[in-house]
Formats: C-alpha cells, sequence, structure tokens
C-alpha cells in the first residue's frame, strides 16, 4: 500500500503592491510623529513627504488629506505608547498610590508631550481629533476616580466633582509644561510638587 501523500495547502501570494502601500502609509505617519516631536506642531504636507522620502502626491495618495493624516498618526502614537498606560495601583496609602499615577503620566507626558501638543491644537478643526481627545480625557477622570476611590468615596456629590477636577489639573498636560517649562524645573521636583498637591488637597477635603 502505498503512503499517504502529504496534503498541500496552497498560500495565496501576498499582494506586492498592498504591501508597499502600507509601508509608505506607515512611513508617511511616522513622519509627521517625528516632526511633531521635534518641535514642528503644524508641518506643511512638503515637510512631511521630505521626512518620508515620498513625493507630495504620495501624502494625498495615501491620506484624503492632512486631518485624515493627522488622525492615522495620533492612533498610531498612542499604540504606541500604550504599554505605559498601564493602570496605575488602586491600592496602598494615599502617597503611594500618588506617587505611582503622578510618575506615570509624567513618563508619558515626556515622551508624548509634542504629539500631545499637536492634538490640542488641531483638535480645534478636526471632530475625529476632538472625539479623540475627550475619549482620552474621560479615561483620564475615571483612572483618577479608581485611583483615589477612598478619598473621594465620602465626599458630598460637588465635592467629589471639585476634587476630581482639581486632581484632573494637577496631573493634566498644562500642569506638566507648566512646572517643567515655565518654571524651569527638574523632572523630580515637578513629580513632587504635584503629588504633594494631591496629597494636601485630599485630606483637606474630607475634613
Amino acid at each position: 500500500m502505498n503512503a499517504p501523500q502529504p496534503v498541500v495547502v496552497e498560500t495565496p501570494a501576498v499582494d506586492g503592491r498592498a504591501a508597499r502601500s502600507a509601508k509608505t502609509r506607515d512611513a508617511i505617519a511616522d513622519a509627521l510623529l517625528d516632526l511633531l516631536a521635534d518641535g514642528r506642531p503644524r508641518p506643511t504636507a512638503r515637510e512631511i513627504a521630505e521626512r518620508a522620502a515620498v513625493s507630495v502626491r504620495s501624502v494625498y495618495v495615501h491620506f484624503d488629506d492632512l486631518e485624515d493624516l493627522f488622525c492615522v498618526a495620533a492612533k498610531r502614537h498612542f499604540a504606541r505608547v500604550a504599554p505605559i498606560l498601564a493602570p496605575a495601583p488602586a491600592t496602598g496609602t494615599l502617597a503611594e498610590r500618588a506617587d505611582a499615577l503622578v510618575r506615570q503620566r509624567f513618563r508619558l507626558y515626556a515622551q508624548a508631550g509634542a504629539v500631545a501638543r499637536a492634538t490640542r491644537l488641531h483638535a480645534a478643526f478636526s471632530p475625529t481629533l476632538a472625539r479623540i481627545l475627550r475619549e482620552a480625557q474621560a479615561r483620564s477622570r475615571a483612572d483618577l476616580e479608581r485611583v483615589f476611590a477612598q478619598e473621594l468615596r465620602d465626599l458630598g456629590t460637588a465635592q467629589r466633582t471639585r476634587s476630581v477636577a482639581v486632581l484632573d489639573v494637577l496631573t493634566g498636560t498644562e500642569a506638566w509644561e507648566t512646572l517643567r517649562e515655565r518654571y524651569d524645573l527638574t523632572g523630580e521636583i515637578a513629580v513632587q510638587c504635584v503629588i504633594d498637591s494631591i496629597i494636601l488637597h485630599l485630606r483637606a477635603a474630607r475634613v
């Protein structure tokens, strides 16, 4: 009896053009992110094309317009920094929780600050970016309420709302930029300022 012949499964050939198109699209999005990181919040299509080593026409072949490109780049960027966004601990002392959350957020801001500033700038003109920003802000507030649930639990509705607002401001990108850039504080001193402010506010709110 002849041995059974192995079953051969034919794999469809990879579409080379589709692979090249995806590679070019990623290169253009990465070029935009690189320009933002270099402090160029409003790069032109020509500047993006030069950084990506493609033609200006190629930018518009792969993206409907610059708003579409910004939205794709923003999503690509958030995927890159996702590992930093692991939930901060909701157990431990107030000081321990504040320390963990603030350090996590400021690591994120140090890495993503330029892109975050550009996103805020362009969100005024882009419904999609505005939605991405609102969703990020909502996640931020929810995380604050989770991490500091012990301190917020016994507060009245109005005081709880005020306290979450204060925590949101203290741990936001604007606070980090003010401390680091306007007042030229070191990263560690800026972190300690925010941690101390969180602890003082939550202890005072419960009195």
